[in-house]
């Protein structure tokens, strides 16, 4: 079967993980796959920066570039924002190759259209990465929960503001100072807006709406609410009464339309979303069959997203013609 060509798009957090996971489990793959994966391109912003990658790999801004490779197969998607990803996942699937992403922004609003892209020339998508990072809620609702009716879903999608939280609980915190601790130990950006505003955790809902439900809710209509106007008064009020503040995600069919939420919400012992400390993420699930089913572990991280990327190239990969190989 010889070799399987990949390109990685991005060359940041996720997509340093992306190339160590090939490198490190390359066993793994050969025997899942029958081939050996190899990265044979990078795609970068800055060409000034020096880059931990072999000789063999071109490493190039030019996207281009990377198209004219022949025989790529599989393109990784590792950029922040709609575009250029977008714009760059279309061109690839026209190429001919499988495109793996974990852009929430752009597949949350894009992915419906990369989907039937994709169908149209006969290649794969795999988005396990834009939502829950290294938790398989994706193929586990895509291939595991077909017949049930799923009535509802409801998440813990952002582990910064998961793990704000939890400092302000267990270490009696202001929320300054959490974040700030959260920055330092780079769960949280120097900008940390999109997750504690609930801006990141609202992407991820409506990626999980259209995979449920076939449909998003209208996103004007979405109650987005961050945790940053919780205040450590508010924490141990909730505390002393037994419940506790979780930042979550909810979407469910009311009637003939979807309804959705991101917003913190007081939650008892018993809830399913109750025991998810730090920066855990997790997904509970209502089926008309199963019942209540929760998915629960690391949310975010080079290895916790690249794994999920790695086990998409694994669980959806199969050999095509290239449609437009030079």
């Amino acid at each position: 079967m010889g070799t399987i060509k990949a390109a990685l798009l991005g060359f940041g957090t996720v997509g340093q993980g992306v190339y160590e996971a090939v490198r490190s489990h390359r066993q793994q793959l050969k025997a899942r796959l029958g081939a050996e994966v190899e990265i044979v391109a990078v795609l970068i912003k800055n060409p000034y920066k020096k880059r931990d990658v072999g000789r063999s790999v071109l490493v190039t801004t030019d996207f281009e570039e990377i198209l004219a490779i022949p025989g790529l197969e599989v393109v990784f998607e590792a950029i922040v924002g709609e575009e250029p990803g977008f714009s760059y996942c279309m061109k690839a699937i026209e190429k001919g190759c499988h495109v793996i992403t974990a852009n929430k922004v752009m597949f949350a609003k894009y992915g419906e259209i990369l989907l039937e892209h994709a169908k149209a020339h006969g290649v794969y998508v795999g988005y396990e990465a834009t939502t829950a990072g290294g938790v398989p809620v994706i193929r586990t609702i895509a291939h595991q929960l077909q017949v049930n009716d799923i009535q509802r879903v409801q998440a813990i999608l952002n582990g910064t503001s998961n793990f704000i939280l939890t400092e302000m609980r267990e270490k009696h915190l202001p929320f300054e100072e959490a974040l700030a601790i959260a920055q330092q130990h780079g769960y949280a950006e120097a900008d940390p807006g999109n997750d504690i505003e609930g801006k990141d955790a609202f992407c991820k809902l409506m990626i999980l709406s259209r995979l449920v439900f076939g449909g998003q809710p209208d996103w004007k209509e979405v109650e987005v609410e961050g945790i940053n106007a919780l205040t450590l008064a508010d924490v141990e009020k909730a505390e002393k009464k037994g419940l506790r503040y979780k930042h979550i995600a909810d979407v469910y069919r009311y009637g003939d339309t979807l309804k959705a939420s991101v917003k913190p919400v007081l939650v008892p012992p018993e809830h399913a979303l109750y025991a998810i400390e730090g920066v855990n993420n997790a997904v509970t699930i209502y089926g008309s069959l199963i019942g209540k089913i929760t998915l629960a572990g690391p949310g975010a991280g080079k290895f916790p997203t690249a794994s999920a990327m790695i086990e998409d190239l694994a669980g959806g990969y199969r050999r095509i013609p290239q449609m437009n190989a030079i």
